[in-house]
């Protein structure tokens, strides 16, 4: 779609900037289809076969934000796939830690509709079948995308084996995470939803991360961690209104990564967000060097303004 801010050129824009640090611990792998089967532990069968059918049928619009053409059912197939192969990568011991940076991204996507850019939920399929087909009971999400990842949390907002963590800015598109939705059901507490207010800047976003997520996610244990890796809330980005800079999400990383250390689980970040080409790439290469374990936490004091009502909110349900 012409004009439309989610292109080929973001993938791109991840490939050069790791091509120019001469792919620093990786090894590139192809992604693969994922099967619809797997499409089906997070989604139902009626949006899978919607999505086929309008794709065969030459494509077409979703919503005034979502568009489909001919080739887009089999990318999202890959995209879906490439974050399933990923933690299987993981849990196989082949390594501590990964990157999936394939689009269409898919945290809008919730259990029935494809919205915001997204086909289908490429982080949430991948969680889903790590615990359907791999055996795994605890799975951690930290969504750190600018725009709420409310596809992810309605797949998950009933289930207590997926902790789900999200940073984001508020008002924003899609309007949704609100600090007390924390699940329901069985899942009530097993959602953090963290908003900030536009402008907010690396202080607050490490504030959550270190006095709000990382202790929720020492005492969940999970026996993997999955990043829904947006880089939206660059400062540099013209979709988000937030001001973090590249360092900012190795800031975020390193926790992160020294938390799924602390607990004895891989970590992988899937590709979310991130519509400014320049600061998309390095952003990424910052987040994947610092998950391999490049750099240091660096510890920051709670935001005054922010961090205790979102922590008071989290306390209820985790010791903090």
């Amino acid at each position: 779609m012409p004009g439309h801010p989610d292109t080929p050129e973001r993938i791109r824009s991840v490939e050069s900037a790791f091509e120019r640090a001469g792919w620093p611990g990786c090894e590139v792998r192809e992604a693969p289809a994922v099967s619809e089967r797997e499409l089906e532990l997070a989604h139902t069968g009626e949006l899978v076969q919607s999505i086929r059918n309008l794709a065969e049928g030459g494509g077409g619009a979703i919503d005034p934000d979502t568009f489909l053409g001919e080739s887009s059912y089999q990318a999202a197939l890959h995209a879906a796939g490439g974050a399933c192969a990923l933690v299987r990568a993981l849990l196989d011991g082949e390594a501590t830690s990964g990157f999936s940076a394939a689009r269409p991204s898919g945290h809008h996507a919730t259990r029935a509709r494809a919205m915001g850019f997204c086909l289908f939920n490429n982080v949430a399929v991948a969680a889903a079948m790590a615990i359907a087909d791999l055996g795994l009971e605890r799975v951690l999400i930290i969504d750190w995308d600018v725009h709420h990842g409310n596809g992810t949390e309605d797949i998950f907002h009933g289930r207590k084996d997926v902790l789900f963590a999200s940073i984001h800015q508020s008002p924003l598109y899609p309007g949704t995470g609100p600090p007390d939705d924390a699940g329901a059901g069985d899942g009530l507490g097993y959602t953090i939803n963290a908003p900030v207010p536009p402008g907010s800047d690396e202080r607050v976003w490490l504030s959550l991360i270190e006095h709000v997520i990382v202790p929720a996610g020492l005492e969940f244990s999970p026996q993997l961690l999955l990043v829904s890796a947006g880089f939206d809330a660059h400062r540099a980005d013209p979709l988000g209104g937030c001001r973090l800079e590249t360092d900012s999400f190795a800031q975020m990383a390193c926790p992160v990564r020294d938390l799924a250390l602390r607990v004895g689980a891989p970590v992988g970040a899937v590709l979310a967000g991130g519509y400014d080409l320049l600061a998309l790439g390095e952003s990424a290469l910052a987040t994947a060097l610092a998950l391999q374990g490049h750099g240091q936490a660096r510890p920051v004091e709670p935001d005054p303004d922010i961090t205790p009502s979102i922590a008071a909110r989290a306390s209820r349900f985790w010791s903090l």
